[in-house]
């Protein structure tokens, strides 16, 4: 399930993924971001928490599909948040960083634990 963190006037958004993620919860994170983009932004900052997520309780279909639709909207992403809690997830960030080269463009994704949850407030608003 997701929800929205915190609803902001300019051209962020955070989510936060709760127990699992299913196709219905990566149709409501698309209709969020392309409100932002309704609202006239060009790019939309994302902060995506993550810490309560279970992958047991996860489709796999639904990760595959948000996977497709980022790289489909790549461009449209500014700055991209991930807050967790997992040494797993923070050894992928600099992957994707380095495969996407989005410090190049002035776009950078960041991992912060939970306990950093301001920072990651900041770095995306």
């Amino acid at each position: 399930m997701i929800g929205q963190l915190q609803t902001f006037k300019g051209n962020t958004l955070a989510i936060e993924v709760i127990d699992g993620f299913t196709e219905n919860d990566e149709k409501l994170a698309q209709k969020f971001f392309h409100a932002k983009l309704e609202e006239g932004f060009d790019q939309v900052n994302v902060l995506v928490k993550l810490d309560e997520l279970k992958i047991s309780h996860s489709s796999t279909k639904a990760f595959m599909e948000d996977i497709l639709w980022s790289l489909r909207n790549y461009k449209k992403m500014g700055h991209l948040a991930i807050v967790a809690h997992s040494n797993i997830i923070k050894a992928l960030v600099p992957i994707d960083n380095l495969f996407f080269a989005r410090a190049s463009e002035g776009r950078y994704e960041r991992y912060f634990d939970v306990s950093q949850m301001k920072e990651a407030m900041e770095f995306v608003s």
